[in-house]
């Protein structure tokens, strides 16, 4: 039962993360407010972060025995052209 609340939370947070993130400009060069936004969700999970500029990275370690994975993603957007039609 306390796994499935885990889930059910946890979700919830991706849910409200990338609503944060999809209402924020995030033009290239200018993304520092969706840099921030996911710096702060790291942080506010006890997560050691990183930044240089928009770049923001994290160290986390369950068990440091294990392979590390890095993830890595892009979270600017290139700005809307009257040529585009869709």
């Amino acid at each position: 039962m306390k796994i499935e609340f885990l889930k059910v939370q946890l979700h919830k947070e991706a849910i409200s993360l990338l609503k944060k993130l999809i209402a924020t400009p995030s033009i290239s060069k200018s993304e520092d407010k969706t840099a921030t936004i996911i710096e702060d969700f790291l942080k506010a999970k006890g997560i050691e972060t990183y930044r240089q500029n928009n770049n923001v990275w994290a160290k986390y370690f369950i068990d440091k025995t294990k392979p590390v994975v890095l993830l890595n993603s892009h979270h600017d957007t290139v700005k809307p052209v009257a040529a585009w039609t869709k």
